[in-house]
């Protein structure tokens, strides 16, 4: 006897590039002062506000088995919110919720993926979008992008790759790169994908955290909305990532399909959680500035750090809460640059091979930390860095003599 395969091949996605982030969590555990800019988690927590009200929710009895789809109240709440932001109409029949994006995700998947089938992503990416097609039968296919476009997908790459292929997801504003994919790169994307009779999963969760330029759903154009999925979270807008509360937005004949498939993959979201998700979309424009920032408040520290520094590039960060530091000037890959940091300074940051290939060389900083704190790590870490580099080069000049 032995596991399934789909669980089999999700053991062997982990390549050892999450070593930084779990030998950061043993010295914490060992009493060690580590400064963690590994996860994408807020250090704030969710506003007493919400969680009052899921608490008033809970103790009025919405305790028991959810309507598997999701409240009607919710869902239209979501699909207001859809439509005021992109233009699309939307309404309740469009939307489903979900246990958080990574729920969506999964429940996407599988309603579109038979056995094998390819299902293309860019790289670099979310770590679970590979695992999530893999556990719904299909077959991952990242497709590159490189540091020297910003991480942003090329028209050619993508139409070799689709060849034959039945989706495509995408993830902007993008985490690990912080890169927001400007419209005419949607626009290829969407010409792609009528091209080549492709699904569209578009995971638009960092939609509310835009430091430049301007976020556009893929949704929003010609001929996208039959073939579009868009997948939303409280998690990131609202800081409330253990709630586990998000939507899957898309063709109205699917949403009703996917009911039935809820049914036997989570059985719904607690109504108490539901609730409080509602009293937070409805305060939307109280609470989601007050949750982005501090973000900014931090990438504005962060890039007066890095702008006294040659050795450390930075990839433009448009949005999300993350940098995408390139380091190869140290000579190190990401992952031994991350835990020669930890080594000798004790911050934890997760290495660019987490996310893929293309992000090889570069380092990933959540900015989860006061911006005080997050300054001094960076500065210590360009400081590093900066001494590899020149030992590098002094190791190298006397060969080239």
């Amino acid at each position: 006897m032995q596991l399934a395969r789909r669980i089999l091949n999700l053991l062997k996605t982990d390549s050892g590039a999450w070593e930084p982030y779990y030998r950061a969590r043993e010295l914490k555990e060992a009493g060690e002062a580590v400064v963690n800019l590994t996860v994408g988690d807020h250090d704030i927590p969710t506003d007493p506000a919400i969680l009052a009200e899921m608490s008033e929710s809970a103790s009025r009895g919405r305790t028991g088995y959810s309507v598997v789809s999701g409240t009607t109240a919710l869902r239209k709440a979501v699909a207001t919110r859809i439509e005021k932001r992109t233009g699309v109409p939307t309404g309740i029949e469009n939307v489903v919720i979900t246990c958080g994006g990574q729920g969506a995700l999964l429940v996407s998947h599988l309603a579109i993926l038979n056995p094998g089938d390819k299902a293309l992503f860019f790289d670099p990416y979310y770590p679970t979008y590979p695992g999530t097609i893999m556990a719904a039968g299909g077959t991952p296919v990242p497709v590159a992008t490189s540091p020297r476009r910003d991480f942003r997908p090329e028209g050619k790459a993508l139409d070799q790759a689709a060849v034959g292929a039945t989706s495509l997801l995408f993830n902007s504003p993008n985490n690990p790169t912080g890169t927001i994919y400007p419209q005419e790169t949607i626009a290829m994307i969407a010409a792609a994908a009528q091209k080549h009779d492709l699904w569209v999963i578009s995971d638009e969760v960092y939609d509310t955290q835009i430091w430049s330029g301007e976020h556009a759903s893929i949704r929003a154009l010609d001929g996208m909305q039959e073939r579009t999925f868009v997948i939303g979270s409280m998690s990131k807008s609202f800081a409330m990532t253990g709630s586990r509360v998000g939507w899957l937005a898309g063709p109205a004949e699917i949403m009703n399909a996917l009911g039935e498939l809820l049914t036997v993959v989570t059985f719904g979201v607690p109504e108490y959680i539901q609730d409080a998700a509602l009293y937070a979309l409805n305060r939307d424009l109280e609470f989601e500035p007050k949750v982005a920032e501090p973000f900014r408040r931090r990438l504005s520290v962060a890039l007066d750090v890095l702008r006294n520094q040659r050795v450390v590039s930075l990839v433009p960060p448009m949005g999300a809460m993350y940098l995408m530091l390139d380091v190869r000037a140290t000579g190190l890959s990401g992952r031994d640059f991350a835990l020669h940091l930890l080594e000798h300074e004790r911050i934890a940051v997760m290495p660019g091979e987490s996310f893929g290939r293309s992000a090889a060389g570069h380092v990933r900083v959540a900015m989860t930390v006061p911006a005080e704190d997050l300054g001094d790590a960076l500065r210590r870490l360009a400081s590093v860095a900066g001494e590899l580099a020149r030992n590098r080069s002094a190791t190298a000049a006397p060969a080239a003599a």
